[in-house]
């Protein structure tokens, strides 16, 4: 599997880092499109179409007409497995992989290319865009953090093929792939934890990303219980006015239930972005539709004019639910505190002596 050496592509800061290390890739398709992805699948190659061909797993790229127009690199975030111990949890950071990520890019010896995420790879992809605007052609961020069966609205698993339903057959791929390669590692586990829990997209990066000019597509399963679909509609408005909003039937590793929706919307996306078409053009959130899909200054219009938005509304009364549960609290430990006190203080009553 071909391999890059990050730090012979970064400065002596960013190298400096690293600790010497290195990541694989994998290539598919040979179109003229340049397309960045990430996965956190092991580095065996078992899973690998025949002669560049489509990945057995990585069912987000299971469509033809999509590697015959497009030459896609899969970023294995998995360094060796001596690194591995080598590497402390603060090094697991968002944006420490996104530099990885250019790293390989000037590896491969590519000015820019289409970035898409998926889970905590829709992070890292972010943090990419922010560092370097410049490079990205356009943006694809596909459902944030997390894993298991839970990802996966329940229908969808009791779905039967042939004999078996999918949950059985899930069940069999996850214990095939873990008895070919391996559990993940303790530490590396608590590395992608750490990478996850301290990343954090500020005003001024989603500002460079907005003005950037690059189309973004957020696709999302509206079932997703892992990362709540709410976040990645307001992600989309802070991203106004680039960001489409994709919601479609499915849980967390919606690429794996609607592949061939995930597809046609990464293909619109691409063909979007060659044929240049205006962000305003590209948005589907300039205007309210169902849920959530509306800009907070169409919210704050609405308020003004003295109607109601409903999401507005519910995120008040969210909060306000919130702090009742936090003063409820606060009562309950005060009121225990004070039984506690009394019981010190109170006289011990003493029996009448005997003469």
């Amino acid at each position: 599997m071909p391999f890059c050496r990050v730090g012979h592509y970064q400065n002596a800061g960013d190298a400096g880092g690293n600790n010497g290390i290195g990541i694989y890739y994998r290539t598919y398709g040979h179109g003229p499109i340049k397309g960045l992805t990430g996965t956190e699948t092991p580095n065996d190659d078992d899973d690998s179409g025949a002669d560049g061909g489509v990945p057995v797993r990585m069912e987000m790229v299971d469509a033809m007409e999509l590697l015959k127009s497009v030459h896609l690199i899969i970023v294995e975030w998995s360094p060796e497995p001596r690194q591995v111990f080598e590497l402390g949890t603060v090094e697991w950071r968002t944006k420490i992989m996104a530099k990885d990520a250019i790293a390989l890019m000037d590896h491969l010896g590519w000015r820019k290319a289409h970035i898409f995420g998926h889970s905590m790879g829709a992070m890292i992809a972010c943090k990419l865009a922010a560092i370097v605007p410049d490079r990205v052609l356009s943006l694809a961020l596909l459902n944030v953090t997390g894993g298991g069966f839970e990802c996966f609205p329940k229908e969808y698993l009791e779905e039967f093929i042939g004999p078996n339903t999918r949950r059985d057959i899930l069940y069999q791929e996850y214990v095939k792939g873990i008895s070919s390669t391996g559990m993940q590692s303790n530490h590396g586990f608590e590395g992608q934890i750490n990478a996850c829990w301290t990343h954090k997209m500020t005003k001024a990066e989603l500002e460079l990303i907005r003005t950037a000019g690059f189309l973004i597509s957020v696709i999302h399963g509206r079932y997703d219980i892992i990362a709540q679909i709410c976040h990645a509609r307001r992600l989309a408005e802070k991203l106004q006015p680039c960001a489409k909003m994709i919601e479609l039937h499915g849980g967390h590793l919606v690429s794996h239930e609607r592949t061939e929706e995930v597809n046609q919307a990464l293909l619109e996306l691409i063909n979007a972005s060659e044929t240049k078409i205006s962000p305003h053009d590209w948005t589907n959130l300039t205007k309210e539709t169902s849920g959530c899909l509306v800009t907070w200054m169409s919210r704050r219009r609405t308020d003004a004019d003295g109607g109601s938005s409903p999401c507005f509304l519910f995120s008040i009364l969210e909060k306000l639910h919130l702090c009742i549960l936090y003063l409820f609290g606060l009562f309950m430990l005060a009121q225990e505190h004070g039984r506690r006190a009394l019981r010190r203080i109170k006289p011990v009553r003493v029996g009448a002596s005997v003469k």
